[in-house]
Formats: C-alpha cells, sequence, structure tokens
C-alpha cells in the first residue's frame, strides 16, 4: 500500500509524529516512509477499505485523468482574475483574489452563474460595483473535492475564455470635477454643501476645480456648462445640484441639449437617491445630485461617482447595474466608498429622493 500512496491525497486532518497535515495534502514518498514507520504511531489506509478495516486514515489515490485541487483552483483563479487583482493561495483548495489597490469592482455576473453552474467549480465575489481598498478580498476560487477531472475544469476554463476574466478592479484615476449649481439650493446649506462635495471627490484621489452658482435660468446654465465641457477649461465630471430631475424643462436638461449633449437616465434604479440623473457631453461625464445627496445623506449617486472617477463613461448598463443590490439600508453601508459610510444611512422607508 505505501507505494500506492505516493501521490495519494489526505482526505482529512492528521496528526504524524506530533506534525498536522492538512486535508488535501499531496503524500510525497518521505511523507509515505514517515507514515509506514512505526515510530510515528500512525496507519495508512487507501479508499477503498471496508467497514471494520484495521485502524488508519483514508487517502485519495488520483487517476490520470485527476486535477488535484489545488492546481485547479490556481488555474480557474488565474483565468477569473482580470486587471487590478492579484491571487494568494492555494491554501486548502481556495485562491483568493485580492485587490491590488483602490478602486471599483466589476463582476461578470451573468458569465460568473454561469462558471458556477459546472460542479465542482466555485467562485464567488463581493457585490458588483463595490468600492473596494488595496488588499481587500474581493472573490475567491475553490474546488470542492480533493480533485477535479481535466475535462470538467476544461469546461470552466473555456467558458472563463469565451467571457473574458470575470474579477477586475478598476482603480481610481485623478480626475478633474467641477461643480455647478442652482441657487435654487439656499445660502445657509451652501458652506455644508461645498464640504461634502470636497470631501467626496478628494477622498476619492481626484480634484475639485471649483463649484460655480448660477441662476435658475437656461441661458445661466448653458453660460457655466459651455467651458466646462466644451472650452478650455474643460474638466472630465461635472456634478450638478438644483436640478428637477423629473420636469423634461429644467434648465439644467435644456443647456445640455444645447451643447449638443444627452441624457443618459432621468432617475436610476436604486434607493435613496432614485432622482440622481446622469448626461453626456462630449467627453465630460455630468452625474445630478439627488436633493437628499447633495448634503449629507449616503444615495446612490456615491456608488456612480466613484465609477466616474476611475474612468467608466456614464451609461445605460451603468445605471441599469445598481438594481440588484439598490436597496440602499443602513446594512448596506458596506458597498460604499468609506467617505459615505460615515455619511447619514436611511432606515429603508420609501420617499421621494
Amino acid at each position: 500500500m505505501a507505494a500506492e500512496a505516493v501521490g495519494a491525497v489526505l482526505t482529512r486532518d492528521v496528526i504524524v509524529a506530533g506534525e498536522r497535515w492538512s486535508k488535501g495534502r499531496r503524500l510525497s514518498e518521505s511523507d509515505v516512509a514517515r507514515i509506514a514507520d512505526p515510530a510515528t504511531g500512525a496507519d495508512l489506509g487507501v479508499r477503498g477499505r471496508q467497514p471494520g478495516a484495521a485502524p488508519g486514515f483514508v487517502v485519495l489515490v488520483l487517476d490520470p485523468d485527476d486535477v488535484h485541487e489545488d492546481e485547479a483552483a490556481t488555474l480557474l483563479a488565474r483565468a477569473v482574475a482580470g486587471t487590478g487583482v492579484q491571487l494568494r493561495g492555494p491554501a486548502e483548495s481556495r485562491v483568493d483574489l485580492l485587490a491590488s489597490g483602490d478602486g471599483v469592482l466589476h463582476v461578470r455576473t451573468a458569465a460568473l452563474e454561469r462558471l458556477d453552474r459546472v460542479d465542482p467549480l466555485e467562485v464567488f465575489t463581493l457585490y458588483d460595483g463595490q468600492v473596494v481598498r488595496a488588499g481587500d478580498l474581493v472573490a475567491s476560487v475553490k474546488i470542492g473535492p480533493h480533485a477535479v477531472s481535466r475535462d470538467v475544469l476544461g469546461r470552466g476554463l473555456r467558458l472563463v475564455e469565451r467571457s473574458g476574466p470575470l474579477v477586475r478592479v478598476a482603480p481610481f484615476v485623478r480626475r478633474r470635477v467641477a461643480v455647478v449649481v442652482k441657487e435654487s439650493v439656499r445660502a445657509p446649506a451652501r458652506g455644508r454643501f461645498e464640504r461634502g462635495i470636497a470631501g467626496r471627490v478628494g477622498s476619492l484621489g481626484s480634484r475639485l476645480e471649483g463649484i460655480e452658482y448660477v441662476a435658475d435660468d437656461a441661458d445661466a446654465v448653458e453660460a457655466a456648462l459651455r467651458p466646462l465641457a466644451r472650452g478650455s477649461r474643460r474638466v472630465d465630471v461635472i456634478l450638478t445640484a438644483g436640478a428637477a430631475s423629473t420636469d423634461p424643462a429644467d434648465p439644467f436638461f435644456e443647456a445640455i441639449a444645447r451643447l449638443g449633449g444627452r441624457i443618459v437616465r432621468h432617475g436610476v434604479p436604486a434607493h435613496p437617491g432614485s432622482m440622481t440623473w446622469l448626461a453626456r457631453v462630449g467627453a465630460t461625464d455630468l452625474l445630478g445630485l439627488p436633493t437628499c445627496g447633495a448634503y449629507s445623506k449616503a444615495t446612490a449617486a456615491d456608488l456612480l461617482l466613484p465609477r466616474l472617477l476611475t474612468g467608466e463613461r456614464a451609461s445605460a448598463r451603468m445605471v441599469a447595474s445598481l438594481g440588484h443590490g439598490g436597496v440602499l439600508v443602513r446594512e448596506m453601508r458596506f458597498r460604499f466608498p468609506a467617505y459615505a459610510q460615515a455619511l447619514d444611512a436611511p432606515e429603508g422607508q420609501a420617499g421621494a429622493s
């Protein structure tokens, strides 16, 4: 039995000569020799023993077509991991994927589900769109049993090859941000608003170029937006406050149309912050902050802003991805960037903002 056990896999943790060997360990010749030594006090069994056989522990002898769990998990993790991700492990058939820097996690959720239908391959992640910090665990890859057939592993690898890496972290980049606010925002609240905006932008590694207050008039709004979206003072992102997102004739929307821009979405599938809106004018993205999020409350806008500050362009797909997990109650704070976790959180009741 000793020769047969070389290369076999432990099916449970065992103690050999006072040393703990973990399940999944592949036995070397020296391992087998130690086990066979009567001085170790250990006995070796091979799968197939009948109940009542001599005392010992069971090892699993792999077929030539089998891939050990650690090797399989490593191969699958390398395929699953995209940019901004580094691997840790394997340890007991699990390989962890860690964020290599601060940024926004992106998960190909449909492809992930297809892969996880392949038994016994297991890949599990944080939420798509979640803000993460360097070193955060963002996903893990695990093989259920101690070995998997090459055919099954190959099927999983081919699925990932077709979809592309399933997990990546888009890093924050230094973007230029400006703010345009209609004067309908009351003066006593402006200090709190300005501090909040500066904290949001700065904490995500971007630069606030300035805040401009304008009259509630399409000509005034257009005059403020034009140099920021089309002129020499062009910025990457414009944040706005004071627009009536349900009013198609709001001066912000009229000004965007005059500048040749388009509204990406009036409102988003998440609450609070469902009245957040997104637009694009040329190479500049606009994010309309909801009333509740302009000051001290964490909202859907705080999930969209980080994505814009990684360089992702405003799109219908970006907005639609908020729907899964879009009930942003207090218990969902973990999805937000650090600055938003310190803001007021709703209790989950229905509301208009």
